[in-house]
């Protein structure tokens, strides 16, 4: 036991000799299971740590993303940045700086009004009152000056008065919104629709009406004129309403005379036929002279009954009595001649030969009479209700608030419209951008 414990204390010592360095030489190479042991605690220089390798792979990682970055930068995010600033910097740059420096001053010049009408019929009831049934009649003549204010009409009117190219010329460098003579009436038609605008509120009936000018004073005048021509427009449009109603009861009773004058024509021709005034009155004449001749032939021929009685057939008083008696009945019979032919066919008679006839003629010529008065009757009412209602209904144009005259420049709106130009370049800009991506994602 001696033996062997001075052996292992002898080795021990030895290797712990070995492996010390000794001074002035080169030291010792190191065995393997002190290698392996320094490995095993992160000391060994020849083994490379694992956590430090880990990271050194994810360095060589992260330096291939970003050479791959700088790469699609350099071929893809370039173009997208050059795009931005040449599609959408540089235009809104330039037109906010147009906006600010270079565009004129424009001021307008506001007015309000209405189309009236003089209406004195009232409102039958409580609903008639609140929803404004007098002023929808003037709807459609507020429809009607719109389209006439910004019309080619309107535009040769108000040319007439003002030297449009001399008021709209541009100022300075400001050409875009200025007006270059010579233009086309379509193109000068546009821009008038720029220069003024006008609304209409259907609820309360109120137009309102601007005008744009480069000077103050030029936007009130243009504006008051175009008040004047609107004026001047309903009033016309009243007058010719007014007198197409008038003109239309005119007619009717022009035509309610003539037929009256020709029932009454007609009625005095047959009175000059017939001889007589009224062939009804003649007819109860006729009736009253056929009763009282019956009333005789009757007492006659109780007298020749009674007669008989007393005398024979050949006496002179029978014989006067037989002849009463037949001139009586022959004059019944020629007065119901007059009356009537006895027979439903008239086919052989004329219509004007008896009573009968001449009462039918009369009555359909005085029927006519008749109706031809009460239609003339009726058109004089119509004609006199038209000129009343043409009185007391006529349109006019009511001015409420004159044309102003500004003192400040309101437009062009600056800062608004170099928003929304810088707005709509990066709209187009981004549906470019994302056009693009969709393409290169599907290829």
């Amino acid at each position: 036991m001696a033996i062997i414990k001075n052996i292992g204390s002898n080795a021990a010592s030895s290797d712990a000799a070995a492996d010390r360095p000794v001074p002035g030489k080169d030291p010792m190479p190191k065995s393997k299971s002190v290698h392996l042991l320094e490995g095993l605690l992160g000391k060994d220089d020849r083994i490379t740590p694992i956590a430090e390798g880990r990271n050194k792979i994810q360095a060589i990682k992260q330096v291939a993303k970003k050479k791959g970055w700088l790469k699609s930068l350099r071929l893809r995010h370039t173009v997208i940045v050059v795009s931005f600033i040449l599609l959408v910097a540089i235009p809104a740059s330039l037109a906010t700086l147009y906006m600010i420096f270079i565009a004129a001053n424009q001021y307008h010049s506001s007015a309000s009004f209405s189309v009236r009408s003089i209406d004195s019929a009232a409102s039958s009831d409580i609903l008639g009152m609140f929803s404004q049934a007098s002023s929808g009649n003037t709807v459609s003549d507020s429809y009607i000056l719109i389209d006439f204010v910004q019309s080619e009409r309107m535009l040769q009117e108000v040319e007439k008065k003002f030297d449009l190219d001399a008021i709209y010329a541009a100022r300075g460098l400001d050409y875009y919104y200025g007006m270059a003579s010579g233009q086309l009436i379509e193109d000068r038609l546009a821009f008038w629709r720029d220069m003024i605008n006008i609304n209409f509120d259907h609820a309360s009936g109120i137009m309102q009406l601007q005008v744009k000018a480069f000077e103050p004073e030029q936007a009130q005048d243009i504006a008051k004129f175009v008040i004047e021509q609107s004026d001047a427009l309903i009033n016309s449009l009243s007058a010719a309403a007014r007198d197409g109603v008038l003109k239309s009861a005119q007619e009717e009773v022009q035509v309610a005379e003539t037929r009256l004058s020709q029932a009454r024509i007609g009625v005095r021709e047959y009175r000059d036929q017939s001889q007589e005034v009224d062939p009804v009155e003649g007819a109860k004449l006729a009736a009253q002279l056929i009763g009282g001749l019956e009333a005789q032939l009757v007492q006659l021929n109780s007298d020749l009954a009674t007669a008989r009685t007393q005398m024979s057939d050949d006496t002179p008083r029978m014989r006067v009595i037989k002849a009463r008696i037949a001139s009586i009945e022959q004059l019944i019979q020629s007065e119901k001649q007059r009356l009537g032919s006895g027979t439903a066919d008239n086919s052989q008679a004329a219509p004007t030969s008896d009573v009968a006839g001449r009462i039918q003629k009369y009555e359909a010529l005085e029927t006519e009479r008749e109706f031809a008065e009460r239609a003339y009757t009726v058109s004089l009412a119509s004609l006199e209700k038209a000129r009343l209602d043409a009185g007391n209904r006529k349109r006019y144009l009511a001015v409420f608030i004159e044309p102003t005259l500004s003192q400040l420049a309101q437009y062009p709106s600056r800062f608004l419209n170099s928003f929304l130009v810088a707005l709509g370049l990066l709209f187009a800009w981004s549906v470019f951008v994302m056009g693009y991506y969709n393409i290169r994602d599907r290829t």
